[in-house]
């Protein structure tokens, strides 16, 4: 890519994506894709008109299917050498459902590959000014330090941070005190924060995580209306209820959407309906965090983000 990217992710699990699936007359078809949370955040991005740049580790024979398969997309690879495999993911969906044959995690990174990664996106999040903090299935693959150190100098020198974490990354993450942090009421139930999905808890939950260095928080919940603390403010975020293809991806698209805001340079109130949209046509298609970016602006129209009262 010729032109400076204008979105950083700190993506420390690329993976090889293999599905299976039949086309209209029956015939097995085979798919490769580039995958993983940090992946799924570009594509969307990308889709959105941002210049998206990932900084991941490759290795192995995956590695390298997987880095062409980058090289064909609208996303810059800033690779970093590590020892073993890429992860390798492979889905069968002939059926119709997504059945896991195989999920092959990467190993945990060497001192040496982190050290370079977390140069790496430094100097790609000064270049972009804006950075999205993806986490991992693999919670060890990364050491939850990396989190509280790579946010805490990404916020120290002016860049503005998008951190979608839970589980053991997200209290580290938070004491670096990122801009907005993106998180499920799923995760926020089974990370404690919240015993229930009722609003009265998750409400409770948000105000715990400013506490713990979150400037600003959105609740994504699965079909009912996302919950967000803005400067101080609660609100509610509402889209038009589409029927549900393939829920997967649709929080990486919001996640997107999000970074999207800063990228633009909008006031972050006025970019969550653009987030919502990018997170609700994605559950209307079968391509994970994907979407035509005109669909989705005519669908922002018709978000509506409100005061929410306790």
């Amino acid at each position: 890519m010729a032109d400076s990217p204008d979105l950083a992710i700190f993506s420390p699990a690329l993976v090889l994506l293999v599905e299976l699936e039949c086309d209209a007359d029956g015939k097995v078809e085979v798919h490769l894709h580039p995958g993983g949370q940090g992946y799924w955040v570009g594509r969307m991005a990308a889709a959105l008109g941002a210049r998206p740049v990932l900084c991941a580790p490759v290795g192995g024979e995956a590695g390298t299917v997987v880095a062409d398969l980058m090289g064909r997309d609208k996303i810059a690879l800033r690779s970093v050498p590590m020892k073993g495999d890429s992860g390798t993911f492979i889905h069968d969906r002939r059926d119709g459902e997504r059945r896991v044959l195989l999920e092959a995690h990467p190993p945990a990174l060497g001192r040496h590959v982190l050290d370079q990664l977390f140069s790496v996106t430094l100097a790609a999040a000064l270049e972009a000014r804006v950075c999205v903090v993806a986490g991992t299935q693999a919670r060890t693959l990364v050491p939850a330090e990396t989190y509280e150190r790579l946010v805490a100098d990404l916020v120290e020198t002016g860049v503005q941070v998008v951190a979608d974490l839970a589980g053991d990354l997200l209290e580290p993450a938070l004491a670096g005190r990122p801009h907005l942090l993106k998180i499920s009421h799923e995760e926020l139930i089974a990370d404690g924060f919240a015993r229930d999905d009722s609003p009265r808890e998750l409400a409770r939950a948000i105000e715990k995580l400013q506490k713990l260095g979150a400037r600003n928080v959105v609740v994504s919940r699965a079909a009912d209306p996302a919950l967000a603390a803005i400067d101080d403010e609660l609100v509610e975020i509402v889209v038009p209820q589409l029927r549900v293809v393939d829920h997967r991806g649709a929080g990486d698209s919001m996640t997107a959407g999000l970074a999207m805001t800063f990228v633009r340079g909008l006031e972050l109130r006025d970019g969550l309906a653009l987030a919502a949209a990018a997170g609700a046509l994605n559950v209307t298609r079968h391509g994970l965090a994907s979407g035509h970016a005109a669909t989705i602006e005519q669908l922002a129209e018709q978000v509506e983000v409100r005061p929410f009262a306790i």
